[in-house]
């Protein structure tokens, strides 16, 4: 099993910045992929963005490309979401995931085997 506990999610206005992390515990080497999404009250779950745990191959949605900047420390067995140019729709709940599935999938919810609790990202205008 695999634990992930995300940390960093708070208020900012926009334009600000903030720092979301992820942190793994258990049996991490089970993990291949490592992906940020994130859920708006009254829509779907989207992903945000995606990186190898070996590589440190990244990939973006469209909507944070140029913005968000994903990262991981295999050290500390950490994945961190540096969020900047922050915009009131970029509110949410952003959820971690890792799993061991294919990177051609990595956008894709069902391919993360392991998930954090979530933590709140609101930007006010």
């Amino acid at each position: 099993q695999v634990q992930l506990v995300e940390s960093g999610g708070g208020l900012v206005q926009a334009g600000g910045s903030l720092r979301l992390s992820c942190a793994a515990s258990g049996r991490t080497l089970s993990m291949y992929i490592m992906g940020w999404f994130r859920q708006a009250p009254g829509k779907k779950r989207e992903f945000v963005a995606g990186i190898k745990w070996s590589s440190a191959s990244t990939y973006y949605a469209d909507s944070v490309k140029g913005r968000f900047t994903i990262s991981r420390d295999n050290a500390k067995n950490t994945v961190h979401l540096q969020m900047s140019s922050l915009r009131p729709e970029d509110t949410a709940v952003y959820y971690c995931a890792g799993g061991v599935g294919y990177w051609m999938a990595v956008t894709v919810d069902s391919q993360y085997d392991y998930w954090g609790q979530g933590t709140q990202v609101t930007v006010s205008s």
